[in-house]
C-alpha cells in the first residue's frame, strides 16, 4: 500500500537538526521522497508499524511532528502531479 509521510522537525538547535537528518535518512530507506520533508513509501502493513516505530522514536514530541496518510493499494486514482518534476512509479524498484 502507498503511504505518504510528512513530517516537521524544530530545527532551531543543533540536537533538532540532528534529528531532521535521522528522520530523513530514515524515509529515504524506505520510499521516494517527493517534497522535502514528504515521503512516498510503498510498505505492507508490518513494515509500516516497524517505520512508525522508528519514526516516532527519532522525534521530539514536544517540537516535532510526523503524519502518515494511508492511500492504498489503488492509490493511482488518488495522487495527481503537476509540475515540473517527473512523477515515479511507487511500486517499481527503490535502489538505494
Amino acid at each position: 500500500m502507498l503511504i505518504l509521510i510528512t513530517y516537521d522537525v524544530n530545527t532551531v538547535d543543533a540536537e533538532g537538526r540532528r534529528r531532521l537528518r535521522q528522520v530523513a535518512k530514515t524515509c529515504v530507506a524506505h520510499g521516494q521522497r517527493v517534497q522535502n520533508s514528504v515521503f512516498e513509501c510503498s510498505l505492507d502493513a508490518a513494515q509500516l508499524r516497524r517505520l512508525k516505530g522508528e519514526l516516532t522514536a527519532l522525534i521530539d514530541p514536544q517540537k516535532d511532528s510526523l503524519r502518515f496518510y494511508t492511500l492504498g493499494n489503488q492509490y493511482q486514482s488518488k495522487v495527481e502531479h503537476v509540475g515540473a518534476h517527473p512523477a515515479y512509479q511507487p511500486d517499481d524498484v527503490l535502489m538505494v
